[in-house]
């Protein structure tokens, strides 16, 4: 539909992720710095107009530069190299499989994942130390070949090899953080598993990667080589950058120290852990093994949900933010609910077209003390997360260092549960001759004790449902827990939206088997 200067914003699909954007492409084309405030409190064209300022927010613009002796690693990348060192496993391995139907070219995608590989510097660098310190060695595109392994597989063999593959270990000193496998399953069947860790990838970089591994392999199916517009920036570009503008956390003037301050002072207190309705005691080393479960919440439950955030003012994430944790708070985890939640972490726009690792995860703080209706919580949920939102720029990993939890190998620090509503760009793959579509593949891992994936749909305008997926800690839950807990949520959901007056502590979280069974089985008819 045409747009006016006086439709909202958030009314014609607009989230936190597509805010960060328009925030990001206003300063860019216009020299006006925004924050994300300022677009929900005037989400239309015309009232946004009123608050263009030109404010320099002490930004410089990110620039490529020579990265001849490599580059430091980001904030996010030291983490994971961190933990890549101490545990070890296949935590933070990322898989994109594929399923490909049609007469497949191996050459052709063997080239054009190796162009890929070329145009995208963060797919061909290794992490080794310097003087005791891991560093970005990027290697040269002329000097590096992905293979791409061919398995023969079946329908029933299938899975357990994805599986298996998708768990192997990658050396970040020297290996590539990209492995490619395919497995044949007939001569026009086949399953492309991309392996990647995360130290090189985020969600975010799905869509790119697949746009230009399609276009390399229409171009090397006529024997050329893809013609791209050069990319403005590399990730190592980025890391420099990000250096630059947070400045050094122990000088008090520096972005870093300031946004610190603010996240020091929110999460001041914070619970060690989350008390959570687990099947067993939680283990003293967590294992970070963890299965999945897929679900799904109907058309009409969505409606409800994206109703009540527009009369809140908030998004359809907020409301979900909302509902988790006044679920956990009836099930027993108290007033005081930290939730994790991952933000893009691409504040500029020239950052968009890059495969890497720019998400960065914040920490939800919900405050449920004095038992508030649904809708007041809603609007504390608002208020939590925008002001997350403007002090996005504090590297989770600086955060656990300044915050200074008390540390365990039990559970993850200052939060235990994640949640996210997926609306990054979908990676899809447009190969002439070629059907493809995504192929579930898990690691077998969990990072955390229950992340909260869900994804929205809608059917001309209209809210169509939620698809999700729950990774969860089999150190902690059984599947029928896990499965009643979905349903609690749901159930809980329902009930507030429909009623978003009603205070949290009347919303019922019994499901209705455990009503059946409490009536029938274990009562005479008393």
């Amino acid at each position: 539909p045409t747009l006016t200067p006086t439709d909202n914003f958030f009314d014609h699909g607009g989230h936190s992720l597509l805010a960060t954007r328009l925030i990001s492409r206003i300063r860019s084309t216009l020299g006006v710095h925004l924050d994300v405030f300022t677009l929900f409190e005037a989400p239309t064209a015309k009232l946004l107009a009123e608050h263009l300022r030109n404010d320099d927010d002490g930004r410089a613009p990110i620039e490529a530069r020579d990265h001849t002796h490599g580059a430091p690693l980001s904030f996010a990348q030291r983490r994971l190299w961190f933990l890549h060192r101490f545990e070890g496993e296949a935590t933070y391995n990322v898989p994109l499989a594929l399923r490909l139907s049609g007469r497949l070219d191996v050459r052709a995608l063997t080239a054009a994942l190796n162009d890929v590989v070329g145009r995208h510097e963060s797919l061909r660098t290794v992490f080794p130390e310097r003087d005791g310190q891991p560093w970005q060695e990027i290697r040269p595109a002329a000097e590096v070949h992905v293979p791409i392994a061919v398995e023969t597989a079946t329908a029933e063999t299938l899975p357990d090899a994805l599986a298996r593959a998708a768990q192997t270990r990658f050396d970040l000193e020297r290996d590539l953080p990209l492995r490619a496998t395919l497995f044949r399953l007939g001569p026009n069947e086949h399953v492309l598993l991309l392996l990647m860790h995360h130290i090189a990838a985020d969600g975010w970089s799905m869509a790119p990667l697949a746009r230009d591994l399609s276009g390399a392999y229409a171009a090397r199916l006529t024997g050329e080589a893809p013609q791209w517009e050069p990319l403005p920036v590399q990730y190592a570009d980025y890391t420099v950058w990000q250096h630059e503008t947070l400045g050094d956390g122990a000088d008090p003037a520096s972005r870093l120290a300031r946004e610190t301050d603010h996240w020091r002072t929110t999460l001041a207190g914070l619970p060690d852990a989350l008390a959570l309705p687990t099947d067993r005691p939680r283990p003293a080393v967590a294992s970070y093994r963890g299965e999945t479960y897929r679900f799904t919440m109907d058309a009409a439950l969505h409606e409800r949900v994206v109703t009540t955030a527009r009369a809140r003012g908030a998004t359809a994430f907020m409301v979900l933010l909302a509902g988790l944790a006044g679920l956990f708070s009836r099930l027993g985890a108290g007033t005081d609910v930290p939730v994790g939640s991952p933000i893009a972490g691409r504040t500029d726009d020239k950052l968009d077209d890059l495969v890497g690792f720019f998400v960065n995860t914040l920490v939800m703080r919900m405050d449920l003390s004095g038992d508030p209706t649904f809708g007041e919580l809603v609007e504390r949920a608002r208020s939590t997360a925008l002001t997350a939102y403007a002090h996005q720029d504090v590297p989770f990993e600086h955060l656990v260092e300044a915050v200074s939890p008390a540390r365990s190998l039990a559970h993850h620090p200052l939060f235990q549960v994640m949640l996210a509503l997926q609306n990054t760009l979908e990676g899809r793959l447009d190969m002439p001759g070629i059907t493809a579509s995504y192929q579930p593949a898990h690691t077998g891992t969990s990072r955390f004790d229950l992340f909260f994936s869900l994804w929205e749909s809608y059917d001309d305008g209209r809210p169509a449902g939620l698809a999700g997926v729950l990774e969860y800690s089999t150190d902690l839950f059984d599947p029928a827990t896990v499965r009643t807990l979905i349903e609690r949520w749901s159930q809980f959901l329902t009930t507030a939206t429909q009623e978003p007056d009603r205070p949290i502590g009347r919303i019922d979280v019994t499901t209705p088997e455990e009503l059946r069974r409490v009536l029938a089985e274990w009562s005479s008819g008393a």
